[in-house]
């Protein structure tokens, strides 16, 4: 396979504009009668980007073959707190990079012009809501972020399509649109109530991340794993997931809706791996062993994850990449190859977190960049073009089709109608009408 990608590129070269290679042969001329002190540098620069063209040229035909499939971004939540989620003055064909409030923001990242720059296939957008509505409203707070994701994918038909199912993801593809896929980001967005899960699931919702920054009253999340005095050792709730937590594992399998273990414990991690009949993800997470950040995955959860079938989406968010405020495209690279080390090459994904990071590596600025770093990875001989077509989305593809098998195999099987245990609720305030 090395040999065909090698092939791939060689190919690339050669179809270079015949005026561009007579260009770059003038140019050499030119250094080389002011001196080789001269040529040389100028020579390596010119045959340097020679070759990352040529490898961008790959990089464009794979692109083309198979979807970029991103596994989180969260412009909805800034539509909320920028425009209050009206569409009608948001001009998101436009480059926001040129639009306030967009242009002063440090966590805007994303527009149509740039999506298409990156070439990106397929993009879950997240429906994420603060832990702080947990108890109060955060089950309408939810609701109304799936809808500002529907209506606006509803107002760029020739450039969005909202897609629920694998299949959907290709042929949206094949049509030149990008793939609009859902994500619930943390389970306080369920109210406890697996009933909200199912209409989440009717609304277009493809994977709930089981928590956020916050316990949920059935799961634990990572601050479990970094206790300090804010948030001492009692803040592991549940060592995991309770017995309803599993329960919300076992009707996510039936629905065929993904479950997503970024920003969970490493308990919750174990639990859900040792419940689930299906393959996971993890939307925007990278590797502990690389930054030792608590909301990064272990090595033997990665091992686990293997077994599994499922796949890490690596995070761009510079403290989870350098665990410092400065990070690279290197660093991203670093990630990725630990993953595929430890846990395969089946296994890992992209989920960048863009609109939801205030620090992004340099070389990795903004949804343009995908290709620049799938081109940096086709310097490494051990990245053949169908290693890149997995890393890019072929993994996140197979995975949502396994999960949609595990859901067609349960198909004679009702729903979970158990509700959370008053044990769970315990000390937990949710407002509600008495006797309900």
């Amino acid at each position: 396979t090395g040999i065909i990608f090698g092939t791939s590129l060689f190919a690339a070269v050669l179809e270079l504009d015949c005026k561009q290679w007579l260009a770059v042969c003038g140019l050499l001329i030119v250094a080389a009668a002011l001196g080789v002190g001269v040529g040389v540098p100028l020579a390596l620069e010119l045959r340097s980007s020679r070759l990352l063209e040529a490898r961008l040229q790959v990089v464009r035909r794979i692109l083309k073959e198979v979807p970029l499939v991103d596994g989180h971004n969260d412009l909805p939540w800034n539509i909320r707190k920028f425009l209050r989620n009206q569409l009608h003055d948001f001009h998101f064909s436009e480059d926001l990079r040129q639009q306030e409030p967009w242009s002063q923001s440090v966590w805007s990242h994303t527009d149509l012009h740039r999506l298409k720059q990156g070439m990106v296939g397929a993009q879950f957008w997240s429906a994420y809501v603060p832990c702080g509505s947990q108890y109060l409203d955060s089950v309408q707070l939810t609701l109304e972020q799936i809808d500002v994701i529907r209506r606006l994918v509803d107002k760029y038909p020739n450039q969005m399509q909202l897609v629920t199912t694998a299949k959907g993801i290709e042929e949206a593809h094949h049509s030149g649109r990008v793939a609009s896929l859902i994500g619930v980001e943390g389970g306080h967005s369920l109210g406890s109530s697996l009933a909200v899960l199912r209409m989440f699931y009717q609304l277009g919702a493809r994977y709930m991340t089981l928590t956020h920054t916050c316990n949920t009253p059935w799961a634990d999340s990572s601050l479990a794993d970094d206790p300090s005095d804010t948030l001492p050792m009692d803040f592991i709730e549940h060592g995991g997931l309770s017995g309803f937590g599993k329960l919300v594992i076992r009707e996510m399998n039936r629905l065929g809706m993904m479950v997503d273990l970024s920003h969970v414990s490493v308990q919750t991690m174990v639990d859900a791996l040792d419940v689930t009949k299906a393959p996971v993800i993890f939307s925007h997470s990278s590797a502990l062993a690389l930054c030792n950040s608590s909301r990064n995955v272990p090595d033997h959860i990665l091992r686990k994850l293997a077994l599994n079938g499922g796949i890490v989406m690596v995070s761009f968010f510079n403290n989870f990449l350098s665990c410092a405020d400065t990070a690279t495209l290197h660093d991203v690279i670093a990630h990725i190859n630990h993953i595929r080390a430890v846990a395969g090459v089946n296994h890992v994904g992209l989920g960048a977190g863009y609109d939801g990071i205030n620090l992004t590596p340099t070389g990795l600025e903004d949804v343009s960049r995908y290709p620049m770093l799938l081109a940096e990875l086709a310097r490494d001989r051990q990245w053949s073009s169908s290693d890149i077509k997995k890393l890019a989305g072929a993994n996140l593809v197979r995975v949502f089709r396994e999960v949609e098998k595990v859901r067609d195999d349960w198909s004679e099987v009702g729903p979970t109608e158990d509700w959370i245990s008053m044990e769970d609720l315990d000390g937990k305030t949710y407002c509600r009408y008495p006797g309900t």
